[in-house]
């Protein structure tokens, strides 16, 4: 069972997600906070597989409380959840440490599923989330010292690729036919051989040598 703890400060998001999360069988809400500060207190009370964490909430925002979180339990896995998906948001967030970042009016199964990923370590992106990062990234050139994937496998190309559309690992399994174990495997040498830190900069490289379109879609190679 998945434990989760909800911070948002809305009443009525709260008793959404937690019915939403509860109906899916394998996951558990343990706590509900309705502040930064709450949600602290709670993810050190409950100790969550998974933290849902709204940005805009009184006394401690959702970005402060996501730094206070991870300050005293590095591991924790906190995907944000918020009306906004503004460039200052996303950055912040993201740099605080979040390991994931959704839109409030995504698609309810995108949710699960990105608590589900979290929990078992995956980075998540809304796509609109995504294509932002990348693109500011490639504008900036803020990743100009990143490799160039010379070295990979013909695999671990295509599984790059991918992830620079922001596919989960099941979904990437899904697409070139094989196990999710397999493209666990393929994720982590693209990862190891590039020397990259997380799937964000894997996008970025996907991206930059032209793996992925202007469109986020996969470029055939001959």
């Amino acid at each position: 069972m998945i434990r989760v703890v909800v911070a948002d400060d809305q009443a009525l998001v709260r008793a959404g997600v937690r019915m939403l999360l509860q109906a899916s069988g394998d996951m558990e809400v343990v706590g509900e906070a309705e502040d930064g500060a709450e949600a602290v207190r709670l993810a050190e009370l409950h100790v969550p597989d998974v933290i849902l964490m709204d940005l805009r909430m009184p006394r401690v925002d959702g970005v402060e409380a996501i730094r206070r979180v991870l300050s005293s339990r590095p591991g924790a896995r906190i995907v944000v959840l918020t009306t906004f998906a503004e460039d200052a948001d996303v950055y912040a967030a993201l740099r605080a440490g979040a390991i994931g970042f959704l839109v409030k009016d995504d698609e309810p199964e995108r949710m699960v599923e990105a608590v589900r990923r979290a929990a078992a370590g995956e980075q998540l992106l809304a796509p609109s989330v995504l294509r932002r990062v990348v693109e500011r990234a490639l504008d900036a050139q803020a990743h100009a010292d990143l490799p160039t994937p010379a070295g990979l496998t013909e695999r671990e190309l295509d599984v790059l690729a991918l992830l620079g559309t922001g596919l989960s690992n099941a979904e990437i399994a899904d697409e070139l036919h094989i196990g999710v174990t397999t493209v666990k495997t393929h994720v982590a040498g693209v990862m190891d051989k590039l020397g990259l830190r997380n799937r964000i900069q894997a996008a970025v490289v996907a991206h930059r040598v032209g793996l992925v379109d202007a469109a986020f879609k996969t470029v055939r190679r001959d």
